[in-house]
């Protein structure tokens, strides 16, 4: 499962083998009609494996522990919708879960499931795509975002 989690955000990858949970973004002012890990944004003197362990729940339901997070990939953007002087994304992966993931933010996302990690949706996040490849490839562990 991936969970991801910014240095101001993270998202957090897991999910039955091969399989990621997703979230499509409605109503949101980032990424719009775009499937996308859960992600959410640290809260000052969090860590940022506390930060995606709580977005997971909050926007799936989804519960894992911070133990069991593994760092998978990072991205450095050079601009973001909230940060425009940059940010990280930190991706984990957990191989445990309880649960199954259901929408806890209707407001926020249209929809929430399990996606095959080999072949996400077309309306993917690029970044997200991109890191998700990188880390099931054995590809660099990190990547760049809008730097020249």
């Amino acid at each position: 499962m991936w969970l991801a989690a910014l240095a101001s955000e993270s998202l957090p990858l897991y999910a039955p083998p091969g399989r990621t949970a997703t979230v499509l973004h409605e109503g949101d002012k980032f990424a719009q009609g775009k499937w996308d890990l859960p992600v959410g944004k640290s809260d000052p003197g969090e860590p940022i494996s506390e930060t995606a362990v709580h977005e997971l729940r909050v926007e799936t339901g989804l519960i894992v522990k911070t133990e069991a997070l593994q760092a998978a990939h990072i991205i450095h953007g050079a601009w973001g919708v909230e940060a425009p002087n940059g940010f990280l994304i930190v991706f984990f992966v957990a191989h445990e879960r309880i649960g199954d993931p259901e929408n806890r933010e209707p407001k926020k996302h249209a929809q929430v499931r399990w996606v095959d990690a080999n072949a996400t949706p077309e309306e993917f996040v690029d970044t997200t795509a991109s890191a998700l490849r990188c880390h099931l490839t054995g590809g660099p562990q990190v990547s760049l975002s809008g730097w020249r």
